[in-house]
């Protein structure tokens, strides 16, 4: 018997649509449905991380309105971008049907985007901006949820949750803290052991003799300063640079009030009272946030160079910095340059114009620049501006005015134009820290190695690497962090040196150099040669000194061909050893513009003929005087064997699968021996004179993992090639061996005592004692 089906018709697909749009329609009204009491007071973890994100990131790109008014922006730019991205969200995620909190779920999604985008967007590569964002996001969402269980009455739970928000980060820092530093002696400690009398002269940090007073010049126009508008001493030209710079946006001349065609010179003066002439300080500071004013940074230097008879002058060139609303000026480190000489220029007519604070008191004899970072590159192209300048008039202030100094604070060392700067018979000085998160390579030691001498002077070079010593604290209003917002927010900051210690370091060194070049005071010559003579200035950390004047005799600077057996006094062997003539490296293993000879004993021969052979003979390297050389060491007042020595014991360290070094590793153990006509030999522990250090070992940012995803792993490697001078006195040489005859040298021989020992030398000479040369000849 047969059965009838009856089927029912499918939908039709209007009919469909209108189900499913009724359904939509539905699930968007109930989008705050799960939105409890308890969620909505969780809202307030988002929003703090979104108004703080957006903080952080406005200090890194400044309005130029001020903190407050940046602040006030940036909490209603996170609250609106919130506001919209979350209902926007939680709408999306009603449609989905899920039984979430959907605003919550929504803001807390905004609030990680805008974490993500802000990171990436500064420098951070997308998988570290994508982990950092969502560590942010999820302790702001537990943060938030803790609140309002608290909120709510669930005091237990919510209190705990806290609890661990709180407890969390400590234990992560407590257990991913700094590495230990390297065991560094005391400053004091490393005087002592090496026998070394303090400097014979006051104190070079502290006030001079003089009265002083400030004033400011500059357009009178200003429209952001009134120190250089209504309130300016005196009025300056204004100074035309489109030769030199063609993209200046139109925001740029909003917020200035100029264009290229009229750029001011404006500066800070601190000027000694009295009649004068004083020698003249440029100084010049680098590229900061361009709404963040640099110039005052330095009345530190200023106030204490005037205390001291010097005329200190610090340059506005604030408008040629970075601004993140209208980029930086193409050109920028040739015209910082040419800035410096056409302040020059002002500064000679107001010389010579009576009525002026600067009449009659300029020594145009006795000039000296100061440089940061750009500034740093800035004031050693000035001083060999002719290489950029050839037909510019602003050349003539140069001639008008002798150069005889120049300091670099952490400078650059860009190649502008296919040129580099190349001093010749100028005193040049740089300091470096070792944890200058910005220019974190050792640029001015470049610009130390590219300076020369014609012939006997008693102008010289010389260089400070600092331990513990960033790059902004050099300047005042920079601040502690050596990159903007919120970049900086993940550089470590545990090992950096106080500020004011470190300003303490610059003042020393500034004043001393500038007592010695400009005053002709040969009693702070000693600080230069060995930084344990200023022990009672400085404070306490690990220094690395180079020195070198023009009456300096080169036994060996490797730059002649790359033979490693041949060097400009003679000729070298090696025994026992791995020995190689190449450049010296920076962080990133590029070549510095200055060769080496790198000495490796190892412990591993790589066969037993080379086994049988190091037991055999002691890890020795010799160079043999020439006849000229030997000459001319003769005819010489010199007083000693000088060398530069960079230890690289350090080096396996970056090695992820080496073994860490122990203590004794880390310095090299070092034996110096001088041979006369007569075969008579001396030889001398270099650690009897003077320490070998460990190289420091920096880490930039809080985690190894985001070294290398910041900034495109800038950064590089642990260290560099960093040198040291080590200046040996015949007379310690003649306390081990009476019969030596200093005036017949004939060989001089470096024994490597250590396992593994790595070292390279450069500068191998004989120095003079010019100390009592007053000032520049």
């Amino acid at each position: 018997m047969g059965m009838d089906l009856e089927y029912a018709p499918a939908p039709q697909g209007p009919r469909l649509h209108r189900r499913i749009l009724r359904e939509l329609g539905r699930r968007i009204l109930e989008t705050y449905r799960y939105d409890t009491t308890l969620w909505r007071i969780a809202l307030c973890g988002p929003w703090i991380l979104c108004i703080l994100a957006f903080t952080i990131a406005v200090m890194g790109i400044p309005t130029g309105l001020g903190s407050a008014a940046d602040i006030i922006l940036a909490a209603g730019a996170g609250t609106l971008v919130m506001a919209l991205a979350g209902n926007l969200l939680a709408v999306l995620l009603s449609l989905t049907g899920l039984r979430i909190p959907h605003l919550f779920t929504g803001s807390l999604l905004s609030a990680l985007s805008a974490v993500l985008l802000i990171l990436y967007y500064a420098d951070l590569e997308l998988e570290a901006a994508a982990v950092i964002a969502g560590i942010a996001a999820l302790a702001s969402g537990l943060g938030g949820l803790a609140a309002g269980m608290l909120r709510t009455r669930r005091s237990l739970t919510g209190g705990l949750l806290a609890a661990v928000l709180v407890l969390t980060p400590l234990a992560l820092a407590y257990g991913t803290g700094s590495s230990s530093p390297a065991p560094y002696p005391s400053l004091q400690t490393l005087a002592a052991d090496g026998e070394v009398l303090p400097a014979a002269a006051a104190d070079p940090s502290q006030p001079g003799d003089y009265t002083f007073h400030s004033f400011t010049y500059g357009s009178g126009q200003d429209l952001q300063r009134k120190e250089y508008g209504a309130d300016a001493a005196l009025l300056s030209a204004s100074v035309d640079a489109t030769e030199y710079i063609t993209s200046w946006p139109t925001l740029r001349t909003l917020f200035w009030g100029f264009d290229p065609g009229a750029l001011p010179l404006n500066a800070r003066v601190w000027m000694p009272d009295g009649d004068g002439p004083y020698p003249l300080v440029l100084m010049v500071h680098g590229n900061h946030m361009m709404e963040d004013y640099s110039e005052g940074g330095y009345a530190y230097l200023g106030e204490l160079l005037a205390s001291r008879g010097f005329i200190a002058v610090s340059l506005d060139e604030n408008f040629l910095n970075y601004s993140a609303w209208s980029g930086i000026p193409d050109n920028d480190f040739k015209v910082r340059t040419w800035m410096i000489l056409k302040h020059l220029q002002q500064i000679a007519g107001f010389a010579e114009q009576s009525g002026t604070p600067f009449y009659q008191k300029v020594d145009y004899d006795r000039t000296a620049l100061l440089g940061h970072s750009r500034g740093g590159q800035a004031v050693a192209m000035a001083a060999d501006a002719s290489r950029w300048f050839t037909g510019d008039p602003a050349l003539a202030a140069v001639k008008q005015f002798n150069i005889t100094s120049v300091i670099a604070l952490a400078p650059t060392d860009k190649v502008i134009d296919s040129k580099q700067a190349s001093l010749v018979d100028v005193n040049y000085l740089t300091l470096q820290g070792a944890r200058d998160g910005d220019v974190h390579d050792f640029y001015g030691d470049r610009q130390y190695m590219r300076s020369s001498y014609s012939g006997s002077t008693s102008a010289f070079k010389s260089s400070l690497y600092i331990a513990g010593a960033n790059h902004s604290q050099f300047n005042t209003d920079w601040g502690l962090f050596d990159q903007t917002m919120p970049t900086g927010l993940f550089l470590k900051r545990t090992d950096i040196m106080d500020g004011d210690e470190q300003r303490q370091i610059a003042k020393v060194y500034v004043s001393a150099f500038l007592e010695t070049t400009l005053h002709g005071k040969p009693e702070y010559q000693q600080l230069f040669r060995d930084y344990r003579s200023g022990a009672q200035w400085l404070p306490d950390t690990a220094y690395y000194n180079r020195f070198q004047s023009g009456t300096y005799i080169t036994v060996a600077n490797y730059e002649e061909d790359r033979k490693r057996n041949t060097v400009k006094g003679g000729t070298a062997t090696a025994e026992g050893l791995t020995w190689s003539e190449e450049a010296a490296k920076d962080r990133e293993s590029k070549n510095k513009p200055s060769y080496g000879i790198l000495l490796e004993r190892s412990s591993t021969p790589q066969n037993q003929d080379e086994d049988a052979a190091a037991d055999s003979v002691e890890a020795s390297y010799s160079i043999k005087l020439n006849e000229a050389l030997t000459r001319k060491l003769a005819n010489s007042a010199a007083e000693g064997l000088a060398f530069s020595l960079a230890n690289r014991n350090s080096d396996a360290d970056d090695d992820e699968d080496a073994a860490a070094p122990s203590e004794a590793a880390l310095s090299p153990d070092v034996e110096v021996e001088l041979t006369d006509s007569n075969e008579v030999t001396a030889r001398l522990p270099l650690d009897e004179v003077m320490e070998i250090l460990p190289l420091p070992q920096t880490e930039f940012t809080i985690s190894p993992w985001l070294e290398e995803r910041i900034s495109d792993g800038k950064f590089g490697d642990l260290s560099e090639a960093v040198f040291q001078t080590y200046e040996l006195p015949f007379e310690l040489f003649l306390e081990e061996e009476p019969a030596l005859d200093p005036d017949k040298l004939t060989e001089i021989t470096f024994y490597l005592q250590g396992e593994d020992d790595k070292i390279m030398l450069d500068d191998i000479g004989f120095y003079e004692r010019d100390d009592q040369l007053q000032g520049l000849q």
